[in-house]
């Protein structure tokens, strides 16, 4: 079973966008949508862009190198919902932006 460890300050990741966090030997891209955070697998599945440094816009998320775009809730490309990045359980603790790894 997996522990809740932190990736984060609230204040490092500010609303309506992502940032990028190595933890536990994974990168995970971290969001803060209007106060709610979400944490998925940074990689995308097409060619391995960097979805914490995509744009954001309402709960999705669009790969800046192809535009290969991801709902932050299930890790489900929006055009091809059987290509998925892994989607992380998040809790904030305090000042912590903690996924359960």
């Amino acid at each position: 079973m997996g522990e809740f460890v932190r990736v984060a300050g609230t204040a490092e990741v500010k609303a309506g966008s992502g940032i990028v966090a190595e933890v536990s030997g994974k990168t995970v891209a971290i969001f803060n949508i209007d106060g709610t955070f979400h944490a998925i697998d940074n990689t995308c599945v097409h060619r391995g862009g960097p979805l914490g440094e995509g744009d954001v816009e309402g709960n999705i998320v669009t790969c800046p190198w192809h535009g290969w775009q991801y709902r932050l809730t299930t890790g489900e490309c929006v055009k091809n919902p059987s290509a998925k990045v892994e989607v992380y359980q998040v809790k904030v603790e305090g000042n912590d932006v903690k996924v359960l790894l």
